[in-house]
């Protein structure tokens, strides 16, 4: 299946520079362009493309604030669909600061990657969140521990429906949030990966989050893991 994206970025050159890379990667479609974050609102949901690639920095609108738009985060409005169930957003963007990255995904981005990335690792990361997986650059997934770290003591672990896993769903989420794949989950936990996929599920579905991206920040959200363990 064709992943449908739609590039938001206000300087011409980079988007057009974007849609080259990606236009010549097997699986990738680019629908579309938006050149503020107003405008990257309006064409997700008049597009619906699977995977909006997002700067931060933008007139009208900016990043974050489109993201949270799109996705759905923060508000009762429904998150525009995809062909795959729902758009997704890649953050992309040159600044590399703590408080993008944490923004970024408070505000229901799936990954965050940087501008300087090649256009195989880029195409990847389409890839990755397209699928409804976490897409962070290691660099990046230590500055999202240190922001957690720095915010105090966690809520208390039922917070925002954690009471509702079973016992084995709160397990997963925690191996999740700790940044361990579906095979490592189930090598760790003597399952089938197979049983891990469903128990994931399950967890996204009852607590009405994404993707793996967004579970990890639940997690440490609600004190089901911190920093450090």
């Amino acid at each position: 299946m064709t992943i449908r994206v739609l590039i938001a970025d206000d300087q011409a050159m980079v988007r057009e520079g974007l849609a080259v890379l990606l236009g010549a990667q097997p699986g990738i479609e680019v629908v579309g362009e938006a050149v503020d974050g107003g405008d990257a609102v309006d064409k997700a949901a008049a597009l619906r493309p699977d995977v909006v690639l997002m700067d931060v920095r933008m007139p009208v609108l900016n990043g974050l604030e489109a993201t949270r738009l799109i996705t759905g985060a923060g508000h009762d409005g429904p998150p525009a669909d995809g062909a795959a169930g729902r758009t997704r957003v890649l953050v992309v963007t040159t600044f590399d600061l703590d408080e993008y990255v944490y923004a970024a995904l408070r505000a229901g981005a799936s990954g965050f990657v940087l501008k300087d990335a090649s256009a195989q690792a880029l195409a990847e990361a389409v890839r990755v969140v397209a699928a409804g997986d976490a897409m962070l650059a290691p660099s990046v997934t230590r500055r999202l521990l240190g922001a957690f770290a720095r915010l105090g003591p966690p809520g208390p672990p039922a917070h925002a429906g954690a009471g509702r896993l079973t016992g084995r769903e709160t397990e997963v989420l925690t191996l999740v949030a700790r940044g361990l794949s579906n095979a490592e989950i189930a090598g760790r936990l003597v399952v089938a990966e197979q049983t891990v996929k469903t128990h994931v599920g399950r967890i996204l579905t009852k607590l009405g989050l994404r993707d793996r991206t967004q579970a990890a920040v639940f997690a440490y959200e609600a004190g089901l893991v911190r920093p450090g363990d």
